[in-house]
């Protein structure tokens, strides 16, 4: 199989890929991003990490088989300890929860001097990663929300400068995300339908939970409850 088309999910990704940069691709899996934007010209170089052997050795092999092994590097190792100081213009991590991208962005974070764009696609936790960007000073410059498969993914952007898209509705937007929130296409509707009819239905498994962490959890999921039914239409 060579890399000249992508999932749904992934050529999202792609589009936000800067021309000409140098691209790391973090959990790289078969390396099908940077293989497929290699063939397209689009980066100048690229590097797929992966910690797991298995993806590891797929992921070379899949360089081999599409002929870019003088521009695609695959490196084995956990999250961005395979880049070098100011290596990556453009840093990718897909498919991962949010918390877990946080974490690596957070332990690998000496390692984005040079980078100038973060294109995340969390699978959960979509919130987790918008707060860390807030924290770090990186600026959520574009979302995409789409339905493949079955389920629903969320990509996020994030640029060195611009102005942050954050208003007086910070809670709602961190969220739902910003630039969603004001799209509210179909696939962004039917995610936020069915995470209402979850927190709903923890809510009343836990009408008998007693404590401080039962009613600190309450407390959140209502919030979350009456953020939905305000800012969703």
């Amino acid at each position: 199989m060579n890399s000249e088309k992508l999932s749904q999910r992934l050529e999202k990704v792609s589009n936000y890929v800067l021309q000409g940069s140098v691209l790391a691709d973090i959990g790289s899996d078969h390396a099908y991003l940077p293989c497929y934007l290699g063939l397209k010209k689009k980066i100048k170089k690229g590097i797929a990490g992966e910690i797991t052997e298995g993806p590891y050795l797929s992921a070379k092999e899949q360089v081999v088989l599409d002929g870019l092994s003088d521009i695609i590097e695959v490196r084995k190792g956990d999250g961005l300890s395979v880049l070098k100081e100011n290596e990556a213009e453009v840093v990718t991590i897909c498919g991962m929860g949010g918390s877990l991208i946080t974490s690596i962005l957070e332990k690998g974070k000496d390692k984005l001097g040079n980078a100038k764009r973060l294109v995340l696609q969390p699978n959960i936790g979509a919130k987790n990663v918008r707060n860390w960007l807030l924290k770090e000073k990186w600026v959520l410059s574009a979302e995409d929300i789409i339905k493949e498969d079955g389920k629903i993914y969320e990509v996020l952007v994030a640029d060195r400068s611009g102005e942050q898209p954050y208003t007086n509705n910070i809670e709602a937007e961190l969220l739902f995300g910003p630039f969603l929130l004001k799209l509210q296409n179909v696939a962004f509707k039917e995610k936020w339908a069915g995470e209402v009819r979850q927190w709903k239905a923890i809510l009343a498994q836990m009408e008998k939970s007693q404590g401080t962490a039962a009613e600190t959890k309450r407390k959140e999921l209502l919030d979350h409850i009456n953020l939905a039914e305000e800012w969703i239409d």
